[in-house]
């Protein structure tokens, strides 16, 4: 298998914008901390366009999401036929195709224009799913002159992989699944952002004192919401941000994941972790970050080549179970026609 696309956009994709406005993109798996930095930065003054996702038990102090953006996302991945914790590799093709169709183009181009028009000159836009179609987005910026910046959260893969046992207990997928997933999503967005404004922030670090990592974000990309946050909103912050957000402490002991995949884990993790010095971010942890892609690849190949003997057998029983519906469906009631409808009176 060739490397899937990143659905970069050609030309630069950084530098000050003549307009002054800007939208930074929280980025990084579900249950990673997005949730929390999003709404951080809402509280300090950037703006979260509504109408928002609303809170529920996964996330009781809400999400910091625009459900607009929620619902093009999924839209788009089910036109894709990709899950937003997709584990294939090849699955950001399938994306990475839609962000060349006009129509989705043209509709988040609508979408952006209308909220970069209005009063409000920094935008957070977040939603996990957004790391499928980061390329769309940032065409669209460029067409807007909005200086787009991403800020890609990192929490331990064995915290994520369990939180998402808890809190994402309907999708019926398993930790090894999860898991892989994990390293798929987050090694492609490392590479989908290579060479643009971004930042890696650590979710235990902000949890422990988000002041030192906002106020350097805010600092990097020129955030003037978060500059010039008035004390009342520091104190808002100070009450949202407790150590009742680090609700699960998973670790791999308390996970079934073989042990393979939990190495793999382990070093995309240590690798990831390192670009929160922006010192680090440079060719040669680039060239690990790239090995480490190519590592998992192969690893999903492997699988699916061992697996392909259940995956023959799965589509033979879906072939059989139709051939039973449709000899079990009733006949279909046949009318007589109007010419014979009207021989008959």
């Amino acid at each position: 298998m060739t490397e899937p696309t990143t659905g970069r956009p050609v030309g630069p994709t950084t530098g000050p914008p003549k307009t002054g406005r800007k939208a930074l993109f929280v980025v990084g798996s579900g249950r990673s901390g997005t949730s929390a930095l999003a709404c951080t930065l809402q509280a300090l003054g950037m703006h979260v366009p509504g109408p928002e996702v609303p809170a529920d038990d996964s996330n009781p102090k809400g999400f910091g999401e625009s459900q607009w953006v929620v619902d093009f996302h999924e839209r788009m991945l089910r036109r894709a036929n990709v899950r937003m914790g997709d584990a294939r590799p090849s699955a950001w093709l399938d994306t990475g195709r839609l962000a060349t169709v006009e129509k989705p183009r043209e509709e988040l181009l609508g979408w952006l224009r209308e909220q970069v028009e209005s009063q409000e000159r920094e935008l957070v836009i977040k939603d996990p799913r957004a790391a499928w179609f980061l390329g769309l987005w940032r065409s669209a910026a460029m067409r807007l002159d909005v200086r787009a910046s991403h800020a890609v959260m990192l929490r331990p893969p064995a915290e994520v992989v369990g939180s998402k046992e808890i809190y994402y207990s309907g999708a019926k997928i398993g930790p090894v699944t999860r898991a892989a997933s994990w390293v798929n999503l987050m090694l492609h967005t490392e590479r989908a952002t290579r060479d643009t404004d971004r930042a890696f922030l650590s979710y235990h670090q902000l949890l422990d004192d988000w002041t030192e990592p906002v106020y350097q974000l805010g600092e990097r990309f020129g955030l003037e919401a978060v500059r010039t946050a008035s004390a009342k909103e520091l104190r808002q912050v100070h009450a949202f941000i407790d150590p009742s957000l680090h609700r699960v402490r998973t670790t791999w002991a308390d996970l079934d994941v073989p042990h393979h995949l939990r190495e793999l884990s382990d070093a995309t993790w240590d690798a990831l972790s390192r670009l929160i010095d922006p010192a680090e971010d440079g060719p040669a942890l680039h060239a690990e970050l790239d090995e480490l892609r190519a590592s998992y690849i192969r690893v999903y190949e492997e699988a699916e080549a061992i697996a392909e003997s259940s995956v023959l057998a799965a589509q033979a029983r879906r072939r059989k179970a139709d051939e039973n519906a449709a000899q079990q469906a009733p006949e279909p009631v046949t009318r007589p026609g109007l010419m014979a409808r009207l021989r008959n009176r």
